[in-house]
């Protein structure tokens, strides 16, 4: 049996080890360096080779010209689907490309940007005319009739539906979020997420135009 004032030693020595331990750690975190976050890191989405994600699509610009997804073969294709009365992604994400065109100067010609709706009731020729000059001047808008719509988000793997309706004009648009890079063959490069920094948007681009 243990005797009171042994019983008490051993408790103050566990309590003093205990609180050597606390500051042990205590000054190791205030002291080790900061994990480091590189600018410019590379966003790009794995995509696994059996997952097709592309596909013919005909649909109508923002001249009202009917064009296709062969329209541009030859050029990169830079395409965003989102929907004109979007209140923050799809601008912010239409801004990242302009960004990235931008960034890679003379090469940008190379590089068609394309912003396809999935908002075609209100997101008309006439509105995505207007809608696209506040962005890159190469931006082109796409609409077409809901159907045509849905076949190019389905084949790109786009989700998009209505969130609960207000009324008839005053909506969002629930849907996913990724800038798709096409081959001068029409065929899937790669995908950016939501956020992606400009300039390594332009690195990826311009690693496949070379």
């Amino acid at each position: 049996m243990v005797s009171k004032p042994s019983y008490l030693l051993i408790v103050v020595l566990l309590a003093a080890l205990a609180a050597i331990g606390l500051i042990t750690w205590v000054a190791w975190t205030l002291t080790r360096p900061a994990p480091r976050v590189q600018v410019g890191d590379v966003r790009t989405v794995a995509v696994a080779p059996t997952v097709k994600i592309g596909g013919p699509f005909t649909l109508v610009d923002h001249t009202g010209m009917t064009v296709t997804d062969a329209t541009w073969r030859g050029k990169l294709l830079l395409i965003y689907f989102g929907y004109g009365f979007c209140p923050d992604v799809c601008p912010t994400e239409l801004q990242i490309m302009s960004g990235a065109l931008d960034a890679l100067g003379e090469d940008a010609a190379r590089v068609q940007p394309l912003f396809i709706t999935v908002d075609p009731e209100r997101d008309t020729v006439e509105f995505l005319a207007d809608y696209v000059s506040h962005f890159h001047p190469s931006l082109v808008g796409l609409t077409g009739a809901p159907e045509a719509v849905n076949e190019a988000a389905t084949a790109y793997r786009v989700y998009h539906k209505k969130a609960v309706e207000d009324s008839a004009t005053d909506y969002l648009v629930d849907h996913s979020s990724f800038v798709y890079l096409m081959g001068p063959d029409g065929n899937f490069l790669t995908m950016f997420n939501t956020g992606t920094d400009p300039r390594t948007m332009a690195q990826t681009i311009l690693s496949y135009l070379k």
